[in-house]
């Protein structure tokens, strides 16, 4: 099915260019058939270098496309859906979302006609094909829902969930791999202080970091289960451990992730 699809990104900044690098990368999708728009057209001189098509001209973006993916910025979005709207064909193309807050029911009022749509939630890991997209759509049928799937399972992985949990995913999911990554920056500064080179202390974090995540996704075990194994009476690692809870470790997580939270449902308004 993919064979014969071609993608359009509105708004290639960092998440959009970071899905078509993803997407280049995989299987399904070669650059040639991926077109990316952005008002400063010489910031996509090497995905344009690279066989990418870049263009400044989101209708033409549009018309050529059977995928349109919109990232732009919650404050453009609707200027944007109105330019589009008029060449947006309900038999032809398939819409998603990657834009905070914007519902799936303000995308159907902006336009003003039937189209099929879905919302997704990927994170910056999509670069690196390792990105968790959540998905949700709107019908009338799945269409739009199995496109989202084909497209972000070939960068990562896929959850679908219903749209109200949207905001929760964006938290956890999108803001959340900026929180793991201050987690493996402050485990690579606490190796420093205790005699490991900068190089060799990020390494070794990274890769503990990676094994951690992957124990879990293999096994589908829960972290205090793989805590418990490496966890002795009087041993240094519940020593460590203990003194993190008692520093706040888990508290700290869990709040910035709700505040997280609270910021994301206020990005999007109607009336910017």
């Amino acid at each position: 099915m993919a064979e014969d699809i071609r993608i359009a990104i509105l708004g290639a900044g960092n998440i959009g260019t970071s899905i078509a690098k993803g997407l280049a990368q995989g299987e399904n999708f070669t650059p040639g058939r991926i077109t990316l728009t952005r008002r400063r057209l010489h910031l996509l001189e090497d995905f344009r270098a690279q066989g990418f098509e870049v263009t400044s001209d989101n209708l033409a973006a549009v018309r050529g496309a059977d995928v349109v993916i919109i990232s732009v910025e919650p404050q453009l979005v609707d200027h944007l859906l109105e330019e589009i709207a008029p060449v947006l064909d309900f038999d032809r193309h398939i819409l998603i979302s990657v834009v905070t807050g914007l519902t799936l029911r303000r995308i159907e009022e902006v336009i003003g006609k039937p189209l099929r749509i879905a919302r997704a939630m990927p994170n910056t890991a999509i670069a690196v094909r390792e990105s968790m997209t959540c998905i949700a759509s709107n019908g009338p049928d799945d269409r739009a829902l199995e496109m989202a799937r084909l497209i972000f399972n070939d960068v990562g992985k896929t959850l679908r969930i219903r749209e109200e949990d949207m905001i929760a995913a964006t938290a956890l999911g999108a803001c959340g791999i900026a929180f793991f990554l201050r987690a493996i920056r402050a485990a690579s500064q606490g190796g420093i202080e205790i005699g490991l080179s900068a190089k060799n202390s990020l390494a070794m974090a990274v890769q503990t970091a990676k094994g951690a995540a992957c124990l879990l996704s293999v096994s589908g075990s829960h972290p205090e289960n793989e805590i418990d194994k490496v966890t002795t009476p009087k041993g240094c690692t519940i020593s460590g451990l203990n003194r993190m809870e008692h520093e706040g470790f888990s508290s700290a997580m869990i709040r910035g992730i709700t505040v997280s939270a609270e910021q994301a449902s206020k990005l999007y308004c109607d009336k910017c």
